[in-house]
């Protein structure tokens, strides 16, 4: 192992081009002895803080706080990234020691009687300092957070407090490792005709390596990963094959032994509660919506209701529907679960004369990676350079360098797209550095933001290029958008740098991007057939363009069952049986039986894989009704580019970081607040 001294150079001192990790160098183990001394070395900073003998005032201590713990920051930074993109044993096993140990860590700050005494006075004389608006934020911030995190507690209500925490991060640690654990573990492997009916050929090369990466030459393999198991749901002949992958998909996290989150569901919540009541909120819901726009519970669960019962309805149509087209089969089973996908795929082929397997052809990865930058040049004036000669932290890994139009390099970032074994679930934007202006103890004035987006596109066949599903496209936009976010911002603090905004803000960005993926110069110049370069037909475009709200009732009952299961499980005053208070929650809003939550409480790693969207995945609904009235302001100039708004859009919400209050900064852009009816029209669910 790497010497405690080394290992932490290693980590710490980035010395790539342009000040990126030297992720080559970086072995395992290094990670813990480079822990150990960060986490050593940030204690030692908040100490000085707290026990300066000077009168407390933004310099020496707000200013303070926010570039101390760089190196823990970096260690960090390089941690996660591993433990989320391309984890393995020995990861898994540090970070289930290293979750508790930061909680603890942070814990002992925020319960620093001397360092918040300092913050609170500077609070109590906060109009008299002549602080900007963006340092009254950062002073905000920092107040908040002490008092949210038990600042104002007696002492033994705080060591309470801090095992709490270091429990719930040990919980979301595991919770997270199981589900990768159940969609690891399973795989089905089909090799006889007839199993492969209806499968069309950019799915068959998709499962054919697969296999082949799993030791399992000339099979095909449908795995729990997304872009393999949502295909094969859609086109798969086969409905006891399609019914065995579902009920092994909707399982993850529920198949008793080792891997089971059930247990982890329930003592997570009953801590969640008794944290709220500690800090002196009624529920767990109340405290986490204490900071956002929404602000309660019953604005949130308002907004789900009004969406669910016009969602609910459109969805029983469309049931009717499938139904129907099952009937004309000769067949007379009801509409299950695993049926949904497959039927409504054939639906939309009748409906509007193409599938998915023929737009498919037309969206390479390749080709919407150049549109997504493309729109970014449009929009913003910023050109994506590629690093070609710097390695990653994986070799799927592809490195650029995002320049302004003048050629001054704004900032770096990196693309991870296919799926492997190694890697989590889903689609994620992080970052190893943010953007801010502050002087650091190096010497350096500023950092750049060095930004990531993470997604688990299945590989292609050797010589094949990688194809998108429509769905798969709006992804890597959101995902994008989300990066945008944090290389844009310009702002002089760390703490509001980028997404540090409220959570029902942070979607916003990255949904409002998505609506670039249609319009339709963006699908002409980059929607083009792999084969013969030729741009998508302008009937099928419109075909395309016609059909974005097909199916919106099912996918909009997917998604709020979800968020409403999520705020049930948090204004609870208790929990004893998570999943009979999931099932009773469905029951009372009329679940159809056809359709299953988007992600069921047992793989919800939203929710419980860590507490960033706990009580909050309402959040993407509540920035869909902010980015459905934001691009509405592009549609009224009749122009998906126009240069005034653009600029309006980048100075207000991409650049702006956390420095303004959402609310303000979006009026700022937008003159007003939105109504949901924009975001209703959206969806296809307006009256």
């Amino acid at each position: 192992m790497t010497s405690s001294r080394n290992a932490f150079a290693i980590v710490t001192e980035w010395t790539g081009p342009h000040g990126l990790p030297n992720f080559t160098a970086v072995d395992d183990g290094d990670f813990a002895p480079a822990f150990d001394k960060a986490l050593a070395e940030h204690e030692a900073e908040i100490e000085a803080i707290a026990e300066n003998a000077d009168a407390p005032d933004f310099q020496n201590t707000i200013i303070a706080l926010e570039i101390a713990g760089d190196g823990l920051s970096r260690v960090s930074a390089l941690f996660w990234n591993k433990a989320g993109a391309d984890t393995n044993e020995a990861i898994q096993a540090l970070e289930r020691e290293i979750a508790p140990k930061m909680s603890r860590h942070y814990s002992k700050i925020s319960m620093n009687a001397a360092l918040f005494a300092r913050v609170d006075a500077l609070w109590e004389k906060r109009d008299s300092l002549g602080l900007s608006l963006e340092e009254m934020r950062v002073l905000e911030r920092h107040w908040k957070g002490f008092v949210k995190s038990g600042a104002k507690l007696a002492h033994e209500q705080q060591q309470r407090l801090a095992a709490i925490n270091e429990r719930l991060a040990s919980l979301g640690a595991s919770f997270g490792q199981n589900v990768l654990a159940d969609e690891k573990s399973w795989v089905l492997y089909l090799s006889a005709e007839d199993e492969l009916a209806g499968l069309p050929g950019f799915l068959k090369d998709a499962m054919f390596a697969a296999a082949d990466a799993r030791g399992e030459k000339g099979k095909y393999a449908v795995t729990l990963s997304r872009s393999i198991i949502e295909p094969f749901l859609t086109f798969s002949e086969r409905r006891d094959l399609r019914e065995s992958a579902f009920k092994a998909w909707v399982a993850r996290g529920e198949n008793g032994g080792a891997t089971d989150n059930r247990a982890i569901v329930k003592e997570t919540l009953a801590l969640r509660t008794e944290k709220a009541r500690l800090l002196g909120y009624s529920t767990y819901a109340a405290y986490k919506l204490d900071d956002t726009m929404a602000k309660t519970p019953e604005a949130v669960n308002g907004l789900l209701m009004q969406v669910w019962e016009k969602a609910v309805v459109q969805a029983r149509r469309e049931e009717e529907d499938l139904a129907s087209l099952i009937a004309a089969e000769g067949k007379n089973h009801a509409v299950a679960p695993w049926d949904w996908r497959y039927y409504a795929e054939k639906l939309r082929a009748e409906r509007f004369s193409f599938s998915e397997a023929e737009l498919k052809p037309y969206l390479q990865l390749e080709k919407i990676i150049d549109a997504c930058f493309a729109v970014a040049g449009k929009l913003f004036g910023i050109k994506a350079v590629p690093l070609t000669d710097v390695k990653g932290y994986h070799p799927d890994v592809r490195m650029f360098e995002i320049r302004e139009a003048d050629g001054t390099l704004k900032a770096l970032f990196l693309g991870d797209y296919f799926a492997r074994a190694s890697k989590r679930s889903g689609a994620w934007m992080s970052s190893f550095q943010s953007q801010h202006k502050l002087k650091l103890k190096n010497g350096a004035e500023g950092e750049l933001p060095i930004i990531y987006n993470v997604c688990n596109f299945a590989r292609p066949a050797e010589g094949k290029p990688a194809l998108l599903s429509l769905d798969d496209a709006r992804t890597l936009f959101h995902e994008f958008g989300h990066a945008l976010h944090g290389m844009l911002s310009d702002v002089t603090y760390p703490s509001v740098s980028g997404t540090g905004v409220s959570r029902d803000f942070v979607e916003l960005p990255s949904q409002l991007y998505e609506h670039w993926l249609t319009v339709p110069d963006i699908l002409k110049t980059y929607a083009v057939h792999f084969e013969t370069g030729e741009p998508m037909p302008q009937a099928l475009l419109d075909k395309v363009l016609a059909a974005q709200t097909f199916n919106a009732g099912f996918n909009t009952v997917e998604f709020t069952s979800s968020a409403l299961v999520d705020m049930e499980f948090h204004t609870r005053d208790s929990v004893e049986d998570p999943m009979a208070v999931q099932a009773e929650m469905l029951a009372r809003i009329g679940m159809p039986s056809s359709i299953v939550m988007r992600h069921a409480t047992p793989h919800f790693q939203h929710v419980f894989s860590g507490e960033g969207y706990s009580a909050g995945y309402y959040s993407y609904m509540w920035s869909e009704v902010l980015d459905a009235d934001a691009f509405a302001a592009f549609e009224e100039t009749g122009n998906a580019f126009d240069a005034a708004t653009a600029q309006k859009l980048k100075d207000n919400v991409y650049a702006i970081g956390g420095a303004v209050d959402p609310e303000e900064t979006y009026k700022a852009f937008r003159g007003r607040l939105p109504s949901p009816e924009a975001m209703l029209k959206k969806r296809g669910l307006a009256a």
